[in-house]
């Protein structure tokens, strides 16, 4: 599939587990990177990366075919994906870009920590679901901290300043935001998507402390520091709205 350079659609019917026969859209995008399900208030989609074959994809979906089941017969209509962590239960979580496996082990003390491909949450026998999904969610934050922390010494030596100060939250329908006094806040979800979306949307919020506008030589100051910064905002418009609602789920 690696000459393919569009999105390719079309609909699948499945047969589930427990017999119900669903529509599921399939598609190749040439930006996806990764295999990821996900199921959407428009029904169940399948994206597949131009590298994946069409046998990966199966194999993947078949993987997931239970976990499907489950998210379609508790409500038909919730916005839910592979990401959901359910303790206890093996699945897969999305971070910077890439779908990784999500493993629970016992633990004296609730953590969450990376291990080259799978997300670790240990925790001990008694733990609310709340205090699970806060310690989550302060991973996310640390994780999208260390992000920023690399990337911005690099575009401030081309800047006349710094922002005054920088925070990261969840945030409802932007994916960053600079105030006039110069304060620079940016969407947690953002760690969840491809590490170059990240950047571009910093990259954007930076480039206001030259241009508090969105003109044309605005745009100059963000094609001079990340050229590739139109694929990135493509990305977001297209998956952001999906990456925003992973992150609702993760931390309820």
């Amino acid at each position: 599939m690696a000459h393919i350079r569009r999105q390719q659609r079309d609909i699948l019917s499945l047969r589930l587990p427990d017999g119900r026969e669903i529509e599921l859209l399939r598609v190749v995008d040439p930006r996806a990177r990764h295999l990821r399900l996900l199921v959407a208030g428009s029904g169940p989609r399948l994206t597949i990366p131009p590298a994946a074959s069409a046998a990966e994809a199966r194999v993947f979906l078949e993987r997931h075919l239970d976990w499907l089941a489950d998210q379609l017969a508790e409500d038909p209509h919730a916005v839910t994906d592979a990401a959901s962590p359910q303790p206890g239960r093996p699945g897969t979580v999305l971070l910077r870009g890439r779908v990784i496996a999500l493993e629970w082990r016992a633990a004296p003390w609730l953590q969450v920590a990376q291990e080259t491909d799978r997300l670790v949450i240990g925790m001990p026998a008694a733990v609310r679901p709340e205090t699970v999904r806060q310690a989550l969610g302060e991973f996310l934050l640390a994780e999208a901290r260390a992000d920023v922390g690399r990337w911005l010494p690099r575009h401030l030596a081309s800047l006349p300043r710094s922002p005054r100060q920088w925070r990261i939250r969840p945030l409802s329908s932007l994916w960053g935001s600079l105030s006039p006094s110069g304060a620079l806040s940016l969407d947690l979800a953002l760690v969840l998507a491809p590490p170059a979306a990240f950047e571009y949307v910093l990259v954007h919020e930076l480039c206001h402390l030259l241009q508090a506008n969105h003109s044309a030589a605005f745009w100059r100051e963000v094609e001079r520091r990340f050229p590739r910064w139109r694929a990135q905002r493509d990305w977001l418009r297209e998956e952001g709205s999906s990456v925003k609602s992973e992150l609702r789920r993760l931390l309820g």
